[in-house]
């Protein structure tokens, strides 16, 4: 019962912290933000990213100072490895998108302890969305509870394959038809847990900061996060990025992992 409480407490101070840099966000969307690019990737970073990323961090480790931090646009730091409970944040995820003046991006914030997703807010406020998960409280969208996920005997898959992860599957393996994603992962692993997908691949060198938010939607509505071998993601870890994952319904991961594993025998 205390970590549900502590969970929850921390949500509220997710939620606030993330309808705040929503507003930072809004007042860069579509007003030509100073943009530049990381050496690494050439992935773009916008004065939004950097000034949201800034508050987030003095709202959240000021409230909460023995916590780590992990984001996308700030210095790795070791020392977050020692902290049972570590903020794991992307100030704009789908950055491309918010740049472009498109609609589909968020705010991602996300907290684990001992490597596991415990609470996680989505602020997407050009869509008017706010999502929210709590370990053990349901998740939600815009105060609407989501659904578990259950079953449709015979409906076809509505899968999100990237090209990526299909070239990765055994010949004539891969689905036949895939559905487009959008630009923000952390939004399109969110669908998953609406309902809107029933499955989403995501291909190599996604991060931990693109997950953790949208993980805690899918636990609390019976999908997973997993890695080709089928094991749980988990947070925290030295090296942030990942390999292919697919995040589904926790019945449909077996089959639809075969593709990207060799066949018994060999």
């Amino acid at each position: 019962m205390q970590a549900i409480d502590a969970d929850a407490k921390d949500l509220g101070l997710m939620l606030e912290a993330a309808e705040t840099a929503a507003a930072i966000a809004m007042s860069y969307f579509r007003n030509d933000p100073g943009v530049w690019y990381k050496n690494g990737d050439r992935s773009p970073v916008s004065e939004a990213d950097i000034a949201i990323d800034k508050k987030l961090r003095h709202l959240l480790l000021g409230a909460r100072p023995d916590y780590g931090w992990l984001s996308e646009e700030a210095e790795d730091d070791d020392r977050r490895l020692s902290r049972q409970r570590v903020f794991v944040v992307d100030p704009i995820d789908g950055t491309r998108a918010y740049i472009g003046g498109r609609k589909d991006w968020c705010v991602s914030v996300g907290l684990v302890e001992d490597g596991v997703p415990v609470a996680g807010v989505l602020a997407a406020p050009a869509r008017r969305e706010i999502w929210k998960a709590v370990r053990g409280g349901g998740a939600y969208l815009n105060n609407v509870a989501l659904d578990t996920a259950t079953a449709e005997v015979g409906s076809a898959l509505r899968l999100v394959v990237p090209e990526a992860v299909a070239r990765a599957m055994r010949a004539g393996h891969a689905p036949k038809d895939s559905l487009p994603g959008g630009p923000s992962l952390a939004l399109r692993v969110a669908a998953v847990a609406s309902g809107d997908f029933d499955a989403v691949y995501i291909r190599p060198h996604s991060n931990e900061w693109d997950l953790a938010a949208a993980d805690v939607m899918l636990r609390e509505t019976g999908h997973e996060i997993v890695g080709k071998a089928g094991h749980l993601m988990r947070y925290n870890q030295p090296d942030p990025s990942r390999s292919i994952l697919l995040a589904a319904r926790r019945d449909l991961i077996p089959e639809l992992l075969a593709p990207l594993q060799l066949p018994v025998g060999h």
